[in-house]
């Protein structure tokens, strides 16, 4: 029977100068093809440079240049396909959904929300390609990624190092530890966006009703 060391390959895989080009590769492609798991290699990389291998600042480098990478590539299938990708999809349905909350988004706040969708993966593509569709300025856009990729990066490598200073004799739990951190961040985010979104509504439905109620007590008077 052929027993794999799991710990080791990981080692060496993290020791290799691919590594980053991988991290590169996985984060800009996650920008517009959101089934790739660009926060948990970030995170497993930010797990073994705890152990000075890889580097710590490279890692977060890289992250942020693949992360800008990426979202420029979903900003130009934005820009280019963005309004037929987002009117083939049936209104209310929860595919369109993070795309009208993102074009809310961008008409109320601005680029910042980048920032924000940034750390929620789902969101993040949506944003990305919505401001593309609505021809967003190239130049606002970039410089709001770039901040929203710096802070993605640094985050995420960061979670995972704490992760690897934790379980520094076992880095297996180290990166489980990253991952839940991670995805409870990027949960309560969601969270968040989700309830301020709510009372948005409600306060906007609230509104609207007034109005209607003032004018039928007037027609009665």
């Amino acid at each position: 029977m052929i027993k794999i060391d799991v710990v080791g390959l990981l080692h060496d895989v993290m020791g290799s100068p691919w590594l980053y080009l991988a991290v590169f590769a996985f984060v800009a492609i996650d920008g517009f093809f959101p089934t790739i798991p660009g926060e948990t290699l970030v995170v497993t990389a930010g797990v073994f440079a705890a152990s000075g291998d890889p580097n710590l600042l490279v890692v977060v480098a890289v992250g942020a240049l693949g992360g800008f990478a990426g979202d420029h590539v979903s900003y130009a299938i934005g820009y280019t396909a963005g309004g037929r990708l987002i009117n083939r999809m049936r209104p209310g349905s929860r595919k369109r959904k993070p795309f009208d909350w993102a074009s809310r988004a961008l008409h109320e706040r601005g680029g910042g929300v980048l920032i924000i969708c940034r750390f929620v993966p789902g969101c993040r593509t949506a944003a990305t390609l919505t401001t593309g569709s609505v021809r967003f300025p190239r130049a606002s856009f970039a410089l709001f990624t770039s901040i929203g990729v710096t802070c993605w990066a640094t985050y995420f490598t960061l979670v995972g190092y704490v992760g690897g200073i934790t379980f520094q004799r076992q880095p297996v739990l180290g990166v489980l530890l990253g991952i839940g951190l991670a995805v409870l961040v990027s949960g309560a985010i969601e969270g968040i966006r989700h309830l301020r979104s709510r009372d948005r509504r409600a306060q906007a439905s609230e509104a609207t009703s007034e109005p209607a109620s003032e004018s039928a007590t007037s027609a009665r008077d």
